[in-house]
């Protein structure tokens, strides 16, 4: 039925749409608990909806990590849909994260408390206080405010001059935190963090890309705090001096210098002047198109799924194994292609996507293959849609000899290969590692991994079974920045999830509902990865092709 079909109101038009827009959650904490013995906890805050109808509870998302804090600024925003008719109840978890246990369950916990995503926009913007409940106290300070529609980004090339020394045997080591003011009483809401410089009093800063909406709002007169802080190993940053300014000033160009001011000096000394100059070499505003500004415009995304068959998923024929076919219910291989592949399929017009496996024996002559293809063929990997996929993966299973190990450097080449080739931003390739086991080519992965960074390329990683994938962090470039014998990644291509954080068994409906979590939780970076790679490289929406927008040909044109 199409929307408003099947009723008219006394006028004969729809039913009004119910009121929603987009908002972004801002959050903050003082007094947190103390859970290091060494040094302070290293929060991170996690924000679940509660779905009271079916009894249900997702993440929304998570806050990035800092380091021996605890009274933590995240930057990180949370963004949801808020409708006016709903009851939409938010849990906010704080966690002392441990970057060696992936695992929600294994960090300890330093309280949580549940709030009404009504009760933080009545706010007016303001910071609503909520007391955490267990572990050890602390309070969490939470701010809404609605999204702007804003597209344009913001540059920023700041240095800092004359700063106050602040180490007893050195320098500084300075870093900005930059806020936008939120609400009333003064309030300001951290948007961005810089890299702290070693032993400095004159630091240049790598230039900041920030978009507009999230600077200010979208409101170029909106007030901008900029402090700037001597960084400490143990998260006792001491604050050096701050400054205030807008956007419009900065775009202005009418100053380039700011005074660095600490208030609690210039209140003790009538001497006082100022702990050194923040100063703005340059400031420059463009317009960042979407990701489906280059959908629209005829960006084809090309999917390649890649399958592990290593001895240690077990064998196909066993129901222990990891590649056990079930005709009645997918193993974990087949929902993560299920799951991913049904969402990116609709973003390639000719749906002939190249399916490998690595880790195997291959007939005839059973030799270990790390790319050999999944429908048996010699000639081309292409398999027609998902179904073409999940039939080309059965035939693999009762064709080739499980056996190792572990390598994924020979598959990201192998697409690399076509992505090198095509870097024109009319073509973006998306490759799905699907894996039980640690990796055995860590270095030769990691060098890959860098040299495609650079490439109109994507890599996604699902771990399946019960292993410890925490080795998997060097690669995810949320928390640090990958490298390779001093090379680092232009930008992070990498995500990596654990299925069995997806999992939910029982129904038909558990399976599909555990599909579509596991699918909004691997594809969300997707779209940033994408824009960032044309941003690099200077590539804007290609001119729209027939149809309406999709590109001529497909992924096998590209194959061949």
């Amino acid at each position: 039925m199409q929307q408003g079909a099947g009723y008219e109101g006394a006028t004969g038009a729809p039913p009004p749409a119910a009121p929603m827009t987009k908002v972004e959650i801002s959050i903050s904490a003082r007094k947190l608990a103390d859970k290091d013995v060494t040094s302070h906890s290293d929060p991170v805050c996690i924000v679940y909806y509660q779905n009271p109808a079916q009894n249900t509870q997702h993440e929304l998302g998570r806050t990035e990590k800092i380091t021996d804090s605890l009274n933590p600024q995240w930057v990180t925003k949370i963004e949801l849909d808020y409708r006016f008719e709903e009851r939409q109840v938010l849990q906010f978890h704080v966690f002392d994260w441990d970057v060696n246990q992936r695992e929600v369950e294994a960090q300890d916990k330093l309280g949580w408390t549940e709030v009404t995503l009504a009760e933080i926009m009545a706010s007016g913007g303001a910071q609503l206080s909520r007391t955490l409940n267990k572990g050890g106290g602390g309070i969490i300070l939470i701010a809404g405010e609605e999204m702007a529609n804003s597209k344009e980004v913001v540059t920023l090339s700041l240095s800092g001059s004359g700063l106050d020394k602040k180490d007893m045997f050195g320098k500084s080591d300075p870093f900005l935190i930059i806020s936008r003011a939120a609400g009333s009483n003064n309030h300001y809401s951290a948007v961005h963090r810089t890299e702290y410089l070693r032993k400095t009093l004159n630091p240049v800063w790598k230039p900041i890309v920030i978009p507009a909406r999230l600077l200010c709002g979208g409101d170029d007169e909106r007030s901008l705090k900029i402090e700037c802080f001597d960084w400490d190993s143990d998260g006792t940053h001491d604050f050096i001096g701050e400054c205030f300014t807008t956007l419009q000033q900065l775009k202005s160009g009418s100053s380039k210098s700011f005074a660095l001011i600490n208030p609690k000096k210039k209140a003790k000394k009538s001497s006082y002047k100022d702990s050194g100059s923040l100063l703005v070499n340059a400031c420059k505003v463009h317009i960042e198109p979407s990701f489906l500004d280059y959908i629209k415009g005829g960006t084809q995304m090309h999917f390649t799924v890649a399958v592990d068959f290593t001895a240690s998923n077990g064998d196909p024929k066993q129901p222990g194994s990891l590649h056990y076919w079930d005709p009645n219910v997918d193993n974990q291989y087949a929902s993560a292609i299920r799951a991913i592949g049904s969402i990116i399929q609709d973003y390639d017009s000719d749906k002939q996507f190249p399916a490998l496996g690595f880790g195997g024996r291959v007939p005839p002559e059973f030799k270990v293959s790390h790319e050999f293809f999944l429908n048996g063929r010699t000639d081309s990997p292409y398999c027609a849609g998902v179904q073409g996929i999940l039939d080309a993966y059965r035939y693999s299973l009762s064709h080739v000899g499980l056996y190792g190990p572990t390598n994924f450097s020979p598959v990201i080449n192998h697409v690399a290969q076509f992505a090198r080739s095509l870097t024109d931003g009319k073509n973006y390739f998306v490759l799905l590692i699907i894996t039980d086991g640690i990796i055995t080519d860590l270095p030769a992965t990691q060098q890959a991994l860098v040299q495609a960074s650079a490439l109109p390329m994507s890599v996604i990683i699902i771990g399946v079974g019960s292993e410890d994938f925490s080795a998997m962090e060097q690669l995810d470039g949320d928390d640090r920045r990958l490298s390779y014998n001093g090379q680092y990644a232009v930008r992070d291509i990498v995500q990596f999830v654990e299925m069995r954080r997806h999992v939910v068994s029982g129904s038909t409906a558990s399976s599909l509902q555990s599909q579509a979590e596991l699918a909004r939780n691997v594809l969300r970076e997707l779209p940033g990865q994408l824009t960032a790679y044309m941003r690099a490289f200077g590539h804007t929406p290609p001119s729209a092709g027939p149809a309406g927008g999709a590109a001529v040909g497909g992924a096998g044109d590209i194959w061949q």
